[in-house]
């Protein structure tokens, strides 16, 4: 398919948490495309007891930093964990996509998530069912593993896609040898880069999980 210009993915941390006595840092992704500014995830804006007592984060919000929030015109959650929804609220009656599966989970489950982050006022999820094209050479993928709903972000950006995973895989090392449905399906796509949530450097073919 061909775009009226360029696609572009720029992460953005959000927040760094402490994770088996290193930092972890929370990543964003912003999506500039001809016909519209997509955001994928949300990251955190403020503390909460259960995240302080897992993780003891320092946050850096979206509304905290130089960034244009009103410039965003469509959001999309890879899952709806603590660390990926808790800005949801900044975008209130913007569509919010996320799979049918992984809202139901977060709103049925205990100690799936903070439901008040994802049932904040004003909210307006989209409810999806499998695969959706949002943008012409956008598209959502369902990538169970991390979760049974989790999504995934496909991106058109040249000969190549590519990917934007959320938790999907968190270190480099679950790409390099796929065990869950959600990883086999990303590396099925052959693609040229995979950004993850909880690495600055995307992951690419023949990467090494030692560059994580």
């Amino acid at each position: 398919m061909t775009n009226a210009g360029p696609i572009s993915i720029t992460p953005i941390v959000v927040a760094d948490l402490h994770v088996e006595g290193e930092m972890m840092p929370v990543c964003v992704h912003v999506i500039d495309h001809p016909d519209g500014r997509i955001l994928v995830d949300t990251g955190m804006t403020k503390m909460h007891s259960a995240v302080v007592a897992a993780f003891d984060p320092r946050l850096y919000p979206l509304s905290e930093q130089d960034f244009d929030i009103a410039a965003i015109d469509i959001v999309v959650n890879t899952h709806l964990h603590a660390d990926h929804c808790g800005g949801n609220h900044l975008f209130a009656g913007r569509p919010i996509h996320v799979q049918r599966r992984e809202l139901d989970d977060a709103r049925g489950q205990e100690d799936y998530t903070i439901p008040e982050w994802v049932d904040a006022p004003g909210l307006n999820y989209v409810a999806v069912d499998g695969e959706l094209e949002l943008l012409p050479g956008v598209r959502l993928v369902p990538a169970p593993g991390h979760t049974p709903g989790s999504q995934v972000v496909v991106v058109d950006t040249g000969a190549r896609p590519e990917v934007i995973c959320g938790d999907t895989a968190v270190w480099f090392g679950e790409l390099d040898d796929p065990q869950t449905e959600g990883q086999r399906l990303i590396r099925a796509l052959d693609p040229e880069k995979v950004w993850l949530a909880h690495v600055h450097q995307p992951w690419r073919p023949d990467s090494g999980s030692a560059l994580a």
